[in-house]
């Protein structure tokens, strides 16, 4: 049996329109949340992840390359310091 309240009715009318209200509110909010922080990271200047292992692989390559010279140099100086010695 179901009974006809208006006053129930109106209430949960009003209720719905505060529940569609605070929903939409939250979207806005989010919306407006993320534009924000795009608009703030914008401004700065950060690297993406291909760049930044890019320039990583880049300095290994550079670190490797350089000891494999300062080795060449000292074998060179090794081999250079007994025909700077004089002869007896």
């Amino acid at each position: 049996m179901q009974t006809e309240n208006k006053l129930f009715d109106d209430f949960v009318k009003v209720v719905n329109g505060a529940a569609g209200t605070f929903a939409g509110m939250g979207r806005e909010f989010e919306a407006r949340a993320r534009e924000k922080g795009r608009e703030f990271f914008g401004g700065t200047d950060f690297v993406s992840r291909d760049e930044f292992e890019a320039v990583k692989a880049m300095a290994a390559a550079a670190r490797d390359e350089n000891d494999a010279l300062r080795a060449r140099i000292e074998a060179l100086e090794a081999a250079a310091r007994p025909a700077a010695e004089p002869a007896a």
